[in-house]
C-alpha cells in the first residue's frame, strides 16, 4: 500500500529510535490568507443538485427627483441578475500501517491529522485567489511606469506590461479609482490590499510609520494585516506563488509554481470592498478516519469536503475586486 510503512524509515520507520525527542518538528508552512475574507453563506441543503445561485439587485431604471404638482409620481423598476457558483468535492488522504501505529514511539494519527490540516486550508486559499483573479477589473501603472497613475481596464486583462514597484502614488489611485466606482468599504470606511512582503516592501519604506493610520496597539481584524495607508488595510500572505501576469503559460497556484513579471519588479495585488467572493459550504471540512481493512491491519485518515467558490460580482460596473497587474 502506498502511505506510511513501519518497513522503510522515510515513511515511518522513523517514528521510533531509542532516544527519540518528544517534539515534532514540521516543514515549515506558508500564511494562508485569502479563505478569510470569502463570505460565507448559509449551508446548502443536500440532494439539491451542485449549482449554488445568488441574486444581484441593480438600481431602479429611472431616477427619482423634483415633482410637479398635477402630476403624478413617476413609476420605475429594477433589473435581477443572477450569479452561481459550482459546488466540488475536496479532499486528501494517507494512508498508514497498523504496524506503524504500533511501534511509533510519537502519536501517527496526531501527525497526520496536523498535516493534513494544514493541506486543508492550502486547497481553499488556491480555490478563493482562482476567483479574486477572476475580476474583470485590472490596473497597471500608466505607460507602465507612471508613479501616480493606473490605467483601468474592465475585461480581466491589462495590456500593460508593468515596469515599476507598487508606491505610495499607486495606491492613492486606486483607493480613488475604487471610491468613485462607488465599491463599497469591506470593513467600516476601509478597503483592504492583500500580496506578498516583497510587493509591499518599497511602498511600506516609503511611509515615515505605516503604523500612524493605526490605533496604539491596533486591533487588528484580519490575519497578516500590517497597517493602513489611504484608507486601504494591507495583508501579507507568503503561500500563493508570485507573477502569473496575462502571458503566463506556467503559473499555478495549486502547484506553487511562480512565473515572475517580465521586469521582476513587482507582481500581483488585489485591492478590494466588501461581498467579494462566495463560499457555499455544504459539508465543511473535517477529518475521517478510513474503515480499517485487511482485518484492520490497513487505515488511513483523510480530510474531506464539499462546498464551492465564486465571485460575488463578476460584471465590471459592479466588481468589488481591482487587481494590480501585469501583461507580461
Amino acid at each position: 500500500m502506498a502511505g506510511q510503512l513501519w518497513l522503510t524509515p522515510s515513511e515511518g520507520g522513523y517514528l521510533y529510535s531509542p532516544e527519540l525527542s518528544r517534539i515534532l518538528r514540521k516543514s515549515l508552512q506558508p500564511a494562508t490568507k485569502f479563505r478569510q475574507f470569502c463570505k460565507i453563506e448559509d449551508a446548502k441543503g443536500l440532494h439539491a443538485g451542485d449549482k449554488f445561485y445568488w441574486n444581484n439587485v441593480g438600481n431602479v431604471g429611472t431616477q427619482g427627483g423634483k415633482l410637479s404638482e398635477t402630476n403624478p409620481i413617476p413609476e420605475t423598476g429594477f433589473t435581477v441578475s443572477q450569479s452561481n457558483l459550482t459546488l466540488y468535492e475536496y479532499g486528501n488522504s494517507t494512508p498508514y500501517t497498523l504496524k506503524l501505529d504500533i511501534f511509533a514511539k510519537q502519536d501517527v494519527v496526531s501527525i497526520i491529522d496536523s498535516l493534513l490540516k494544514d493541506d486543508a486550508r492550502k486547497a481553499f486559499d488556491i480555490e478563493a485567489f482562482t476567483q479574486f483573479k477572476a475580476t474583470p477589473l485590472r490596473v497597471a501603472p500608466t505607460s507602465g511606469t507612471s508613479t501616480t497613475a493606473v490605467t483601468l481596464t474592465t475585461n480581466s486583462a491589462t495590456a500593460t506590461t508593468n515596469n515599476v514597484e507598487l508606491g505610495t502614488g499607486h495606491v492613492k489611485a486606486i483607493s480613488d479609482l475604487m471610491k468613485e466606482r462607488n465599491i463599497p468599504a469591506f470593513s467600516g470606511d476601509d478597503y483592504f490590499c492583500i500580496s506578498h512582503p516583497t510587493t509591499y516592501r518599497t511602498f511600506m519604506n516609503s511611509l515615515e510609520s505605516i503604523r500612524q493610520y493605526t490605533d496604539i496597539g491596533m486591533n487588528q481584524i484580519m490575519s497578516g494585516e500590517k497597517g493602513r495607508y489611504e484608507n486601504t488595510r494591507f495583508v501579507e500572505q507568503t503561500f500563493i506563488p508570485k507573477g502569473g501576469a496575462n502571458d503566463s503559460t506556467t503559473f499555478d497556484p495549486a502547484t506553487g509554481t511562480a512565473d515572475a513579471w517580465n521586469n521582476n519588479k513587482s507582481s500581483w495585488a488585489f485591492f478590494f470592498g466588501g461581498d467579494v467572493v462566495i463560499e457555499a459550504p455544504v459539508i465543511p471540512e473535517e477529518i475521517r478516519a478510513k474503515i480499517p481493512g485487511d482485518y484492520g491491519r490497513s487505515r488511513g485518515i483523510a480530510w474531506y469536503a464539499v462546498t464551492g467558490f465564486g465571485l460575488a460580482n463578476d460584471a465590471a460596473a459592479n466588481a468589488r475586486v481591482v487587481m494590480w497587474d501585469s501583461a507580461a
